[in-house]
């Protein structure tokens, strides 16, 4: 995986949406910082949008679906100097998550543990892994 750069100052959204136990998870594209890496969707938030109209934005164009972002889980400071605040989203039952191939390479559904064991994860969604784990953050269903 590649040097992430710093990019202090800058906020981002990440969205855990669960089904049946399991959560959506992205493999990043090769055109994007950390390409290949697995992680939960979101990114940026742009200029005076919200966390959650950030979040709703890129759900729609990572993977054409539309979220309701329900309440924040955690926050965390990236080790490349990003705030990112992480929400419970609701996707609806029918959506079917389709890859934006510009950001993302593959979707898949994993449990927290398989999550956890992934090659390449993001650094920070270990974090809130551990954190799920030790019961730190409220259950997700």
């Amino acid at each position: 995986m590649s040097e992430i750069p710093d990019q202090g100052g800058r906020r981002g959204a990440v969205a855990v949406v669960v089904r049946d136990g399991r959560m959506l998870v992205i493999r990043r594209s090769d055109q994007v910082v950390a390409p290949g890496a697995y992680c939960f969707p979101g990114g940026g938030i742009e200029g005076n949008e919200s966390e959650e109209e950030a979040l709703v934005r890129e759900l729609r164009e990572e993977l054409a679906v539309s979220v309701a972002p329900i309440r924040r889980l955690w926050r965390c400071v990236t080790p490349w100097n990003v705030r990112l605040s992480w929400w419970l989203a609701e996707m609806p039952r029918e959506a079917v998550p389709m890859p934006n191939p510009a950001e993302v390479a593959s979707v898949h559904w994993y449990t927290p543990a398989e999550m956890a064991r992934l090659p390449g994860l993001l650094e920070t969604n270990g974090w809130f892994l551990e954190s799920l784990d030790r019961g730190e953050i409220e259950p997700l269903e």
